[in-house]
């Protein structure tokens, strides 16, 4: 029987790689492209030098080693096919086939565990792990090759949930337990160097010891030890949340580069959740846009007027779960761990207000609380077995069918940018994608292709207000030799109104890149420029340098790159050796008053 069951897992594996295949064409896209394929860190041809692939493996916020595991993937998939974004997403691909197979095995356990009727435990456990395979909203997880951070950290977390289980079932019986807690801390650690989201594993854990488990042993002594420290732990938890979490966090202004408070980003979150359990209940393909740049800020409890219904209906499950934790245990636990699975990126942490990929492991939670409740149902409705495999198979029809066909969607760019513009007209990110393959064809040359690019550009400027369309239009005319002063006013118009976000800062490098090529793009433009990003937000040191290179090389103002400078030297670390290498080059030409006022900066900073 354990063999049928897991050739049953394997083939559900299977499936879920067939459904999800169509999009493995698909190019690299968004955040791909700052830690794939402009991470030169990862771009290693050979595999002999350790200290290079350590190097590697570091290089997410270079330097924290953070997600290192992840990044050190992506390193063998570079050193394997190079930037061939089909090889990423096949490795994609087997994680998650090998989450699904694994998926199904826990919660055969788990299911067992929590006295589903016997005949339902294998049943259900292929049913529930094939059903979140080939939801829809695993395209975005599983093609966005980036999300392998995401997609990893659930891989661990399942094993580390399993030798959980496995532990706590062992000591109702009077069993050896170390070896499973022993597993379940390695694969905890492993998770930590996919993603910083391991750290939820003790939610996910005392979402289980509340339901299914009860905190239950066969010795006294032991079930004591785990209710009192789940409580320590609890407590330790609350308090470091709202005495360090919170106040170092907590912003009644915009966070930096957001346009929105903690207090302003936790009333939308619950709107975000209630849209997650739309999504999950119902994926229609128009309702998994990908880009979510245009959603709404919730400003108060009625504005919009969704916000506190949102809210009501969030606390309302929470209530139930709690009311039900002994009755309905499975439906507790679901419930319990789609909440915690959102604990981290629903909070006060300055994130982007919503993401699909976090969805990933909390969708585990959503499935397992609507089957437990379809159990119900069936057992009070008696319905014969046939009408519940007739339903099941035509809910498998209907969930593959959407998800092969966003995965279709997804398997080629350009496809891929017209139907997410299409779901998103007022996105300003749909309409940047959009443009930026049109102007990729181009080949940065005036062609039509660059025409569409320039259409594209000012359409969409014209929806969304958007700066960087502004600015890219700008560029793309001065290569095709027809920018006008009324594009350069437009451009430098908009930009003391935008919220100076990642996106919007990254229009001063695009456009230093570039005039480096010999852009003849326009000098008191650029100074312009330069000067209204200078008053408005802050650049890291090399940054700053490369704009008083630009300025001091470039034009026919080189006095006013001193300003540029001096930020620099404010905003570098002590003995720079970007900054020391600067004032050498200074030196050689002569700018000796510059570099003894720079050096002074220097100076002053390193007094304590």
């Amino acid at each position: 029987m354990h063999l049928l069951f897991l050739l049953f897992a394997l083939v559900c594996a299977l499936l879920a790689a067939l459904c999800l295949s169509p999009g493995l064409d698909g190019g690299f896209i968004f955040d791909d492209r700052d830690s794939i394929q402009k991470n030169y860190s990862v771009h290693i041809e050979q595999l002999e030098n350790a200290e290079d692939l350590l190097y590697a493996a570091y290089s997410f916020h270079p330097g924290s080693g953070s997600r290192a595991l992840s990044m050190l993937s992506f390193t063998l998939d570079y050193w394997r096919g190079g930037l061939d974004a089909k090889v990423f997403k096949t490795t994609n691909l087997l994680i998650h086939a090998l989450t699904t197979l694994l998926l199904a095995l826990f919660l055969r356990r788990l299911l067992t565990a929590a006295q589903w009727p016997s005949q339902c435990v294998a049943a259900g456990a292929l049913t529930l792990a094939l059903m979140w395979a080939i939801h829809p909203l695993q395209v975005s997880s599983v093609l966005y090759v980036v999300q392998r951070m995401q997609t990893l950290v659930t891989l661990f977390m399942l094993l580390a949930l399993l030798a959980y289980l496995l532990m706590r079932q062992a000591q109702m019986e009077g069993r050896r337990s170390r070896q499973y807690g022993l597993l379940a801390a390695l694969f905890w650690a492993l998770g930590f160097a996919s993603k910083e989201d391991a750290a939820l594993l003790p939610l996910y854990t005392l979402a289980l010891e509340l339901t299914v488990l009860r905190f239950e042993a066969a010795s006294p002594k032991l079930a004591a030890f785990w209710r009192k420290g789940y409580l320590f732990l609890t407590m330790v938890g609350a308090a470091a949340l709202l005495f360090v979490v919170v106040p170092h966090y907590w912003r009644w202004d915009a966070y930096p580069y957001r346009d929105f408070s903690s207090y302003e980003r936790l009333l939308t979150q619950g709107r975000v959740l209630a849209m997650y359990l739309g999504q999950i209940v119902l994926p229609l393909p128009n309702r998994l846009p990908f880009y979510y740049d245009d959603l709404v800020i919730s400003r108060g409890l009625w504005q919009p007027l969704t916000t506190l219904p949102a809210w009501l209906l969030l606390f309302g499950l929470l209530a139930w779960a709690w009311h039900w934790r002994t009755r309905r245990p499975v439906f507790a636990l679901g419930v319990f761990l789609f909440f915690a699975g959102h604990f981290m990126t629903s909070n006060v942490i300055g994130l982007e207000l919503a993401f699909e990929h976090r969805n990933h492991f909390p969708l585990i939670g959503a499935l397992l609380a609507l089957a437990d409740l379809c159990l119900m149902l069936w057992q009070r409705l008696a319905f014969r077995p046939s009408v519940a495999v007739a339903l099941v198979a035509a809910l498998f029809l209907a969930t593959g069918t959407a998800t092969v066909w966003r995965s279709h969607v997804w398997g080629e760019p350009m496809r891929f940018a017209e139907e997410t513009l299409r779901l998103l007209p007022h996105s300003e990110r749909a309409w940047v994608v959009l443009n930026a393959i049109y102007a990729d064809r181009s080949g940065f040359k005036a062609n039509p292709w660059l025409d569409r690019a320039i259409a594209t550009c000012e359409q969409g400027a014209a929806v969304t207000g958007s700066a960087m369309l502004l600015s890219n239009a700008v560029i793309y005319k001065t290569i095709r030799g027809d920018v006008s002063p009324a594009d350069w006013e437009r451009l430098l118009a908009r930009l003391p109104q935008v919220t100076m976000n990642v996106q919007n800062k990254s229009i001063v490098m695009v456009m230093l890149s570039n005039a480096r090529r010999g852009r003849a793009l326009d000098e008191d433009g650029m100074l312009r420029m330069l000067d209204i990003f200078n008053s408005r937000t802050r650049f890291r040191s090399n940054e700053y340098l490369q704009m008083a290179e630009y300025i001091n090389n470039k034009t026919q103002q080189p006095e006013k790159a001193l300003p540029f400078l001096r930020r620099a030297v404010e905003a570098a670390p002590p003995d720079d050796p970007e900054i020391a290498k600067a004032l050498t080059q200074l030196r050689e030409i002569g700018q000796e008053k510059w570099v003894g006022e720079l050096e002074e900066i220097r100076r002053a900073r390193e007094v304590p």
